[in-house]
């Protein structure tokens, strides 16, 4: 815990945390609002799906595009810009109500998603370039403990609030976070030497691919991290809320407590857990990872016993995905940091979309739901062997 502390001393990453606190807690705050909306609305499997998948999709198209912009733009004022774009995306959310316009809600979900994956990419690329080694790594497993802090104080109150207040006072209250985080930006002191990028946004676009191809592991490293996305559960645990809960629990109550718990054991799995993972065993926790997600396969039927479950699942997640994200840091060069964190995050949210479109579909195909969870863990047993190749062959 001393590490942390000493972590956050630094300026920049203290202001930046808060900063990040809010804008997520604030996007899981309204999360629940929406999913529950559209379930309300009379939204099917599919319509759930899609919409899970639209706030990942931005991350996927235009990653090429992000990493040149976060290469190029200042990092405050992209940052006071994407904030700004959160807030009105945000206050969007409003002019829904009823399903008839859930295609303005997807259009409005892609717009504020691709704002904040933006945001995230200048972060995360900022970050190795001010810090190195434990600093980094442990810069990397605070910012998982604020999304997973997030996640679930976020679910849990966002579904108290949605069910006693409603979608639109959710949806406000959000923006409002937004509205501090930004304030908070104007104090925000980056002392960075500025990098001068001559080429065009060709040529850079073109040389970060290039850069890509000629560094396999680097490739392979990406595809280890988008692993992580086979825990995209937000339109299973919907669906588990619809389908399995509704006569126990209201479902905003459910896919609240569920995520909640879940993001708890998030927490609490990055504090366990940072100081024993290593290249050497970091096989092991992807085992780990299935084995917890089939033992919920199991539980599901029961609420209160697949909140148990599931907070098992959630131990393994963020040492899983600030390892490999660190991983990902470390073996790249500064000059292409921007471009390949924004291709990285691609490849996870491409992951992340397959398996929101997967459990949609196979749902709506009669597939059980005890079934389609059962074979994302198989995934996680997968990724352990493909993990030990890449150790033999690129010497990891």
């Amino acid at each position: 815990m001393a590490g942390y502390i000493e972590v956050l001393k630094h300026p920049v990453v203290r202001r930046l945390s808060a900063i990040q606190f809010l804008s997520y807690f604030g996007t899981w705050f309204s999360q629940v609002a929406i999913f529950a909306m559209i379930v309300g609305y009379g939204a099917d499997a599919l319509t759930i799906a899609l919409t899970a998948a639209m706030s990942m999709l931005p991350s996927v198209v235009l990653a090429p595009v992000i990493g040149i912009v976060v290469d190029r733009v200042d990092f405050k004022k992209l940052m006071m810009s994407l904030l700004f774009v959160e807030i009105t995306m945000t206050l969007g959310f409003i002019l829904i109500d009823s399903l008839s316009y859930v295609w303005i809600l997807m259009l409005l979900i892609f717009i504020r998603s691709a704002a904040a994956s933006i945001l995230f990419s200048a972060e995360m690329t900022l970050f190795p370039k001010i810090l190195q080694g434990k600093m980094l790594q442990r810069t990397n497993e605070i910012h998982s403990v604020i999304w997973s802090l997030c996640y679930a104080s976020g679910m849990a109150i966002g579904g108290i609030a949605t069910h006693y207040m409603g979608y639109d006072m959710a949806f406000i209250f959000d923006a409002l976070l937004y509205g501090l985080a930004l304030l908070l930006l104007f104090g925000l002191k980056v002392d960075l030497e500025k990098e001068e990028h001559t080429e065009s946004n060709w040529k850079m676009f073109r040389d970060g691919f290039v850069y890509l191809k000629s560094n396999p592991k680097i490739m392979h490293l990406i595809l280890l991290h988008a692993s992580i996305g086979l825990t995209s559960f937000d339109a299973l645990v919907t669906l588990l809320a619809d389908l399995k809960y509704k006569e126990i629990i209201a479902v905003a109550l459910a896919i609240g407590w569920l995520n909640a718990t879940r993001a708890i054991a998030l927490l609490f799995g990055s504090i366990f857990f940072s100081k024993i993972v290593s290249q050497d065993n970091l096989h092991y926790f992807f085992v780990a990872q299935g084995a917890a997600i089939i033992a919920w396969s199991q539980l599901q039927a029961n609420f209160y016993i697949s909140l148990i479950a599931i907070f098992i699942v959630g131990l393994f997640t963020t040492t899983l995905w600030a390892y490999t994200y660190l991983m990902i840091q470390e073996n790249t060069d500064r000059a292409y940091m921007g471009r390949i964190i924004s291709y990285n995050d691609m490849f996870f949210m491409i992951s992340n979309v397959l398996t929101a479109m997967f459990i949609g579909y196979a749902a709506k195909w009669g597939i059980s739901l005890e079934k389609i969870t059962l074979t994302l863990a198989i995934g996680f047993l997968l990724t352990a062997i493909y993990y030990l190749w890449i150790r033999r062959v690129h010497l990891v």
